[in-house]
């Protein structure tokens, strides 16, 4: 099976703060891979102190108000004993699948000393555990905990959370993000790098992906390089186990009660791929095909060597010429097209399966370190990958290609990336699960609900478990029963749903109203049916009225 593809997200109209219709356009989206491992029975002390140590620029956290509690608490109390009890594991038994929400992407300050907008996240999380989520994500940015320099780290930020989280009765998928925020779809803030590793960057550009007009990228440092000593005498790989491992060592009493998933970052938009459609700066613009990144010195290092070995030197010059630019669709390029297309040629097997197995050695290496760091930890271990539906129907599935996975019509590219998996134990998280062809643009043939398949068929073959994400924030009815029907069909029933994501718009009554019955039909624990669900949902988003509007309040300020 070959490489997982990427989920195109969709427009930001699908983010209005009322159900919205379906979206006009879609953009990429993502797909995570997690280890699953049981959970441990300890719970931590309720005695425990909360590392919190404060930087200069922060301003202190300011305790919640008693009447959020207090209103917490009503909530609470308003949701029906047969209710609470199937908000329990006894759901999952009977088949429900745990809905995890993700956090905003600057949930922690910059500076990483503190929370933004600590009252909104003690409001939020009150709310998400009334309305029956099983927990959180949240991005543990590489370029806010270790900003100070090389092995300094500061988590203090997130210990708030997770202490937080732990007193509502939350978990938490913890996403060590190893790259940089902003410049993607969705992205609505900017978070760098540490600046310590862009410096390296910017002595030795070819620690940048690079394409073949010479661009650099500064989202992720390019995997040719992951085993060079390049950032301050570390290589990349060692600087992400490192993080892995302070992290871990900070957080032991919350791993496997509190803390019950480490998603590790590969790439850009922390999903293991190259960056080869980066929309940010205006370079790529939905549906184009992207670009091969293979042109930093050390990824052309190891594309000669391998056109060597095959026997082919004049191979190892650089990727293809004639394979367009961003913009351009399949059919404008001769590398591309369907019929005598360069990508069906000897030359075009060698160079996709070297550029696409490259991807694959740098998700074994990352997760090999991820899986060590963890071993002894009650912990999931997960992946994210990315999913691309655009141009899915056409022969050559370009995009998917310039973005690392070799999946054609004639080649199925996620076995190879879920055999990756299940060498780790790890579990397939993907994500468009929201999306139905119907809904996309049919002259770009995108077909999300046919990418969904395959990957589901993949991961079924390799043996390992199935999760899923939505591309895009959506509150619509539509979206609700595509995901639940997706999530849990018989064959791939998915092992937990996070959801995009907390925000404002999620609070709004009528949003809040139907994403709780949503999750009591992901859980189990409500009527199959929409209507009767929002029906049943009716208590809850009652009873959490206040507390909601208290969230989207402060969410917005």
């Amino acid at each position: 099976m070959q490489t997982m593809a990427f989920n195109l997200a969709q427009s930001a109209a699908a983010a209005a703060s009322v159900a919205p219709r379906a979206p006009l356009r879609a953009a990429p989206a993502a797909v995570s891979v997690s280890a699953r491992k049981p959970a441990s029975s300890a719970s931590a002390g309720s005695s425990s102190i909360l590392r919190l140590q404060r930087l200069a620029c922060c301003e202190p956290s300011v305790a919640p108000a008693r009447p959020v509690a207090c209103r917490s608490a009503a909530a609470a109390a308003a949701v029906s004993a047969a209710d609470r009890a199937c908000s329990s594991s006894t759901k999952r038994a009977a088949g429900g699948v745990p809905v995890f929400v993700m956090m905003p992407l600057d949930t922690v300050k910059k500076c990483g000393g503190g929370l933004n907008r600590r009252r909104a996240v003690q409001a939020s999380l009150s709310a998400l555990k009334s309305a029956g989520v099983e927990g959180v994500m949240v991005d543990v940015w590489w370029g806010v905990a270790e900003a100070e320099g090389p092995g300094k780290y500061n988590f203090a930020g997130y210990g708030e959370l997770m202490e937080m989280a732990r007193a509502a009765g939350l978990k938490v998928q913890a996403v060590m993000s190893f790259h940089q925020c902003g410049g993607n779809v969705g992205d609505s803030v900017t978070i760098p790098l540490p600046r310590w590793a862009v410096e390296e960057m910017e002595k030795d550009p070819d620690l940048c992906y690079t394409d073949r007009w010479g661009r650099r990228n500064y989202e992720y440092v390019s995997l040719g390089c992951d085993a060079m000593p390049v950032l301050k005498g570390r290589t990349p790989v060692e600087c992400y186990a490192d993080f892995m491992r302070a992290f871990r060592d900070h957080f032991a009493e919350y791993l496997g009660n509190t803390i019950v998933e480490i998603q590790v970052g590969m790439g850009p938009a922390g999903e293991l791929r190259y960056p080869s459609y980066p929309e940010g700066d205006g370079t790529w613009r939905f549906p184009g095909i992207g670009a091969f990144q293979c042109n930093d010195r050390y990824m052309l290092s190891s594309l000669k060597a391998a056109a060597e070995a095959a026997g082919k030197p004049e191979w190892g010059h650089g990727g293809p010429t004639d394979a367009g630019e961003y913009n351009n669709w399949p059919e404008d390029t001769l590398f591309f097209r369907g019929d005598n297309g360069g990508w069906s040629s000897d030359y075009g097997d060698f160079f996709l399966s070297w550029y696409s197995q490259m991807l694959l050695d740098h998700g074994d290496r990352v997760l090999s370190g991820a899986t060590s760091v963890f071993a002894a930890a009650p912990v999931e271990v997960s992946v994210k990958v990315a999913g691309i539906h655009w141009h899915y129907g056409t022969r050559s599935h370009a995009p998917e290609l310039t973005a690392g996975y070799y999946n054609t019509r004639h080649r199925d590219g996620y076995a190879p990336v879920a055999r990756l998996l299940a060498r780790h134990g790890a579990v397939l998280n993907f994500t468009c699960v929201e999306m139905r062809d119907g809904e996309q643009p049919a002259e770009a043939r995108c077909m999300p609900e046919a990418l969904v398949r395959q990957v589901g068929a993949a991961a079924r073959a390799a043996g390992v478990g199935l999760a899923g994400e939505n591309a895009l924030p959506r509150y619509d009815g539509t979206a609700h029963d595509q995901v639940v029907a997706t999530a849990t069909a018989a064959e791939d029933r998915m092992v937990a749903f996070t959801y995009l994501r907390m925000g404002p718009d999620l609070f709004h009554p009528d949003n809040w109203h139907r994403f709780a019955a949503f999750v009591r039909r992901m859980s189990g624990a409500g009527s199959p049916c929409r209507e009767a669900a929002e029906r049943e949902a009716r208590g809850v988003a009652q009873a959490t009225g206040s507390l909601v509007h208290e969230a989207a309040v402060a969410l917005r300020s």
